[in-house]
């Protein structure tokens, strides 16, 4: 799948692949994480410098933690003051999730690409989404349904706005996808 966005005055576009883990050891998991899903998502954008940098939201909602969507962090990294899982220019996200705990399992991720918001002197705590995508899977014993990436709109990404401050209150997020830093 496809996405086009424009940002900072410049076209790009984001590449998503759900696929089939078929060699856990490449893609950095334990073996019993082959036949899972992994979601990659590549941005192209002519970025050289700070007012080009973007970075991915993730939000997931899995059976194994409950009802409603929570922030899924890089989990090697901890929980982090900050709600970026991948940041910088042309952020890749790659998630590969995986459990041999549970025999039946629902997975829902919305994943966004999003910037920051204001000046770029400023210390900015406002996060403004680009864009959003939903991916995911159910497993049944050893039987998966795989979700395939589709887009998602700014009613998505509102919807979780306000988990969104409450988790993070130092951070701001702006309503509605932008193409610019400084739109309002």
């Amino acid at each position: 799948m496809e996405l086009p966005y424009r940002w900072n005055g410049t076209e790009g576009r984001v590449r998503v692949e759900v696929g089939v883990n078929e060699d856990p050891a490449a893609l950095g998991c334990d073996e019993m994480a082959r036949g899972f899903p992994f979601c990659h998502a590549t941005v192209e954008h002519p970025a050289i410098g700070y007012a080009d940098m973007l970075g991915w939201v993730q939000l997931v909602r899995s059976s194994a933690r409950g009802s409603g969507f929570y922030l899924d962090y890089f989990e090697p990294l901890g929980s982090v003051p900050q709600p970026f899982g991948f940041y910088g220019l042309e952020p890749t996200l790659f998630d590969a999730p995986h459990t041999d705990e549970l025999e039946n399992w629902d997975f829902l991720a919305h994943s966004f690409l999003c910037g920051l918001g204001g000046e770029l002197i400023e210390f900015r705590h406002e996060v403004r989404a680009v864009l959003g995508f939903s991916w995911g899977f159910s497993k049944r014993g050893q039987e998966f349904e795989y979700l395939r990436p589709e887009a998602i709109g700014v009613a998505d990404w509102e919807g979780h706005v306000d988990y969104l401050t409450g988790a993070l209150g130092g951070w701001k997020f702006a309503s509605g996808f932008h193409r610019h830093p400084l739109d309002p």
